[in-house]
């Protein structure tokens, strides 16, 4: 993704205009108590709506799967039945792009990757989107959000320079931006997550094996990657080879393990059947 991209969701998500640089300090920013007051009062609907205009620009200036799009129809497939659940209406889409990720937002938006798609059967990818719908219920966006704040006024008032504030907090701004692709929860968060998708894999009758197995795969491909997807990944997230032991210990624990054996992955549209009709030829004989 590029960078100014993630930035520009990010103004838009907080309705943020461009300012003058001529214009007062104190108009460029907000004010302590207006930051601090944001983030003891930050609500559910607040984040619902912040999430909201982030992914409309987000989808805006990304390559969106189309309804009849191979890897859509495989989405819709998987997660179609699963979009009203777990007290949370969710909604999803495809963005074609060879990244490896999946993201959810605090509105129920969740985006997968179709970098992720290519490389997890339907078990591994319904493992990864059990995660992301654990974000959504554990409202792990809200409380990022509102910990963000936090920060922005204790760091507003640890500085006595309003330009150098000023430009720390877009500094800041821009990385919190990005954590509506790079999903940067807190390690406990992402522990509960993937909780969650073991719990929610074994009560819709899924393969938890395949939980396991997901996070084996981002291991290999972490050892095997310098990308800086991975790199921001393995900053926030708890490593994903500790993430698969503690899988196969649940499921161990409930008499479920088995090793896993990847299935075929196919993300391309079905080929529609063509019949053709062969007309009948008869020939009339003349009787004599």
């Amino acid at each position: 993704m590029k960078k100014k991209i993630v930035i520009g969701v990010l103004f838009a998500a907080l309705g943020l205009t461009k300012m003058n640089a001529q214009e007062d300090s104190e108009k460029k920013e907000m004010s302590l108590f207006d930051k601090t007051m944001i983030g003891l009062t930050f609500s559910d609907a607040d984040a619902v709506a912040m999430a909201q205009k982030g992914i409309a620009e987000l989808d805006a200036n990304n390559p969106v799967a189309g309804a009849d799009n191979g890897y859509a129809i495989r989405l819709n497939r998987l997660f179609g039945k699963h979009s009203s659940s777990e007290g949370v209406t969710l909604n999803y889409k495809v963005y074609l792009v060879k990244d490896i990720n999946a993201f959810a937002c605090a509105d129920g938006s969740v985006r997968v990757f179709a970098g992720l798609m290519n490389i997890m059967d339907d078990n591994e990818l319904l493992a990864i989107i059990g995660h992301e719908i654990g974000h959504v219920v554990n409202h792990d966006s809200k409380n990022g959000i509102k910990a963000f704040y936090k920060k922005e006024a204790l760091l507003h008032a640890a500085s006595s320079q309003s330009a150098l504030m000023n430009e720390f907090s877009k500094t800041d701004l821009g990385k919190f931006g990005s954590q509506l692709i790079d999903s940067g929860h807190s390690k406990k968060q992402e522990s509960k997550a993937d909780l969650f998708a073991y719990d929610f894999m074994k009560k819709n009758g899924y393969d938890v094996n395949a939980v396991e197995s997901s996070f084996r795969i981002l291991q290999k491909v972490s050892e095997g990657s310098d990308s800086n997807f991975i790199t921001r990944m393995q900053s926030s997230h708890p490593d994903p080879g500790k993430r698969a032991d503690e899988a196969k210990k649940r499921a161990t624990k409930d008499g479920l393990y088995k090793a896993y054996v990847q299935q075929q992955i196919v993300n391309t549209a079905p080929v529609k059947a063509t019949t053709t009709t062969a007309k009948k030829t008869t020939t009339k004989t003349k009787k004599k």
